[in-house]
Order: structure tokens, then C-alpha cells, then sequence
């Protein structure tokens, strides 16, 4: 649990993607303490005009790389959050040439209560998990 979800402008291949995934699974295990075998990653393809991601007047130079991850999660601390935002971006740079100018990240907090992984369960309130 995180639940990842990856906005891209399409024409990456099969292969790209994979990379880019890994890439910023592993920022999420180190920064966040998690298993690595708790992965939900969700990839949604756009035209580039249905993606509009300025850079809110910090000077940074957007290319049509750009990727905007949104995390939801348990509650994080500070620290794990930005931890999570540098080390996904160097993950991102070094395994996948993505410049951290086009890397935006937004993380949304949710509770225990908030989570089924399945038949209409809540498995952290129920003990599963």
C-alpha cells in the first residue's frame, strides 16, 4: 500500500515504463519502509495537450518527460515524504534520463479505514494487516 498512479504524456515504450516504475518503487521502499512486494502502480497515458503542468513561477523547464506521480498513503512523516521526493527524482534521473524539472509529486493522506485490498474487507481494521 501505497497506491501510485503515474500521469505521462504517451509514447513511452513497454520498456520505459517498466524502468520508470521500478525507478520510483524503489524510492518508495527506502524512503517510506515498506515491503517490496507492496506495490500498486497505476500508469495513465495522456495527448500531450490534456497535460498542463507549469512550473507555479520556480523557473523550471517542463519537456514533454514530464511525469506527475500521485501518492496515496498512510500518514508519513515530513521527513519519509521528502526523502521519497529526492530519491524518487534521482532514481528517475539516473534510471531513467528524466530531468527533476519534470518530475511533480503529490502525496494524499488517508487512514486505515480507507483501504480494501480486497472482498470488500478492510484489512488493517480487521487485523489482516
Amino acid at each position: 500500500m501505497p497506491l501510485i498512479q503515474f500521469d505521462l504524456i504517451e509514447g513511452r515504450s513497454k520498456e520505459d515504463i517498466r524502468t520508470l516504475l521500478d525507478a520510483a518503487h524503489g524510492a518508495m521502499v527506502e524512503a517510506f519502509d515498506v515491503p517490496a512486494s507492496d506495490r500498486y502502480q497505476v500508469v495513465r497515458q495522456h495527448p500531450a495537450h490534456e497535460m498542463i503542468i507549469e512550473d507555479t513561477g520556480l523557473g523550471f523547464e517542463r519537456t514533454n518527460d514530464v511525469v506527475l506521480i500521485t501518492v496515496t498513503s498512510r500518514p508519513r512523516t515530513a521527513e519519509q515524504k521528502q526523502q521519497f521526493y529526492q530519491k524518487t527524482v534521482e532514481a528517475l534521473k539516473r534510471e531513467c534520463g528524466i530531468s527533476p524539472d519534470d518530475v511533480m509529486i503529490s502525496i494524499v493522506s488517508n487512514t486505515d479505514d480507507d483501504w480494501s485490498f480486497g472482498q470488500g474487507r478492510a484489512q488493517f481494521l480487521t487485523g489482516d494487516l
